[in-house]
């Protein structure tokens, strides 16, 4: 380590470069973990709210809750310990002024999945809706009438609850009869038994239907068959996988090169009786400070950044993920010191001195 740090400090600009394309990889790689995070977040927020193990839906709607249809006597075929119905469907929602798109939840207030209003009052009359507050952030306000692009009816916000996302688009939550207007119009009364899936919450997942009508989903299941979240993850953790090994590449590339400078010197060591053992040591612990460094400086920028990101940007940063991720990038930068080593290990003293 004395060697180690002796060397830095006398070859300041030389090792200063180095510790600045870690820097740069480390920040890639956490604003990366930062922005899956994010994504991830805007897809599950909702619910990962429900805090439950399952939901059923129809087998034929391939675990789509879109897709799925039932009605509220086939709620009598689930056997599990909490069970709470859920009608959705997606629309674009809008002021005048404002639109977005929105995922409307319709829900039973008395059940678990009933969100905490964190603002205003729970929704208690016909068409009466709790927002996101994605939708707050947006400019939307308590007492806005949202009028729908595949409805006549138009929803009063009566309150606010926090993340409340499903599949990226902001929930507004309201009661059955609210969503079977939105959903049939004026055929509401004739389809007021019509759910599209019952949440569920149990000990035991492998029984809570009999029906073969009806599939029962894990949760997890159940996210990562949302549209767009499997390949958007997969993509995002390519592309920190490619930084690790970019990362191992860089730094055997460098620390190589300065070795081959360094040869003659390295032979008068040997040539003095110093091991290859403490020379080896010497270049894995310098290695390890230059790693350190640049992945500490890489995640105080990245937090830095995350800060004065505008609310538009869906990055969330997980610290113990972030922790992770710069351990391994330390370990994938001592593991590019090797080639050094071995350089090192082979070095003949006679030949390096010119004897």
């Amino acid at each position: 380590m004395f060697l180690a740090w002796n060397e830095i400090k006398k070859n300041k600009l030389r090792f200063t470069l180095i510790i600045g394309v870690l820097m740069l990889v480390s920040y890639l790689v956490f604003f990366l973990s930062g922005l899956a995070n994010g994504l991830q977040n805007m897809n599950r927020e909702s619910v990962d709210k429900w805090e439950a193990t399952s939901i059923v839906l129809t087998e034929e709607s391939d675990k789509s809750m879109s897709q799925s249809s039932i009605t509220l006597d086939k709620v009598n075929d689930i056997d599990a310990k909490e069970m709470a119905v859920i009608g959705q469907i997606n629309a674009v929602a809008g002021t005048g002024d404002q639109k977005s798109n929105v995922s409307i939840f319709g829900i039973n207030k008395d059940e678990f999945i009933m969100p905490k209003v964190t603002e205003g009052d729970v929704f208690s009359n016909d068409n009466e809706v709790i927002a996101s507050d994605a939708l707050k952030e947006e400019g939307f306000e308590i007492g806005d009438e949202l009028r729908l692009s595949s409805s006549d009816e138009v929803l009063t916000i009566v309150g606010f609850t926090d993340k409340a996302r499903f599949n990226a688009a902001p929930v507004l939550y309201g009661d059955l009869a609210t969503f079977q207007r939105v959903k049939f119009g004026e055929a509401a009364e004739a389809n007021k038994e019509s759910i599209n899936g019952v949440v569920v919450r149990t000990d035991d997942t492998s029984a809570i239907s009999q029906n073969d009508s009806l599939e029962s989903i894990e949760i997890e299941t159940f996210i990562r068959s949302l549209p767009g979240y499997t390949e958007q993850s997969l993509t995002l953790n390519f592309m920190i996988y490619f930084l690790f090994g970019i990362s191992a590449v860089i730094v055997a590339i460098f620390l190589y090169v300065l070795t081959v400078q360094k040869i003659s010197m390295f032979g008068v060591m040997k040539a003095q009786g110093i091991s290859n053992g403490y020379l080896s040591r010497s270049v894995i612990a310098q290695t390890f400070l230059l790693a350190a460094i640049g992945v500490a400086v890489g995640f105080g920028l990245a937090l830095l950044t995350g800060a004065f990101l505008p609310s538009a940007v869906p990055v969330a940063f997980d610290l113990i993920t972030m922790l992770i991720y710069g351990l391994v990038l330390i370990v994938v930068a001592i593991m590019g010191a090797v080639f050094s080593v071995l350089t090192i290990v082979r070095i003949d003293p006679l030949k390096a001195i010119g004897g």
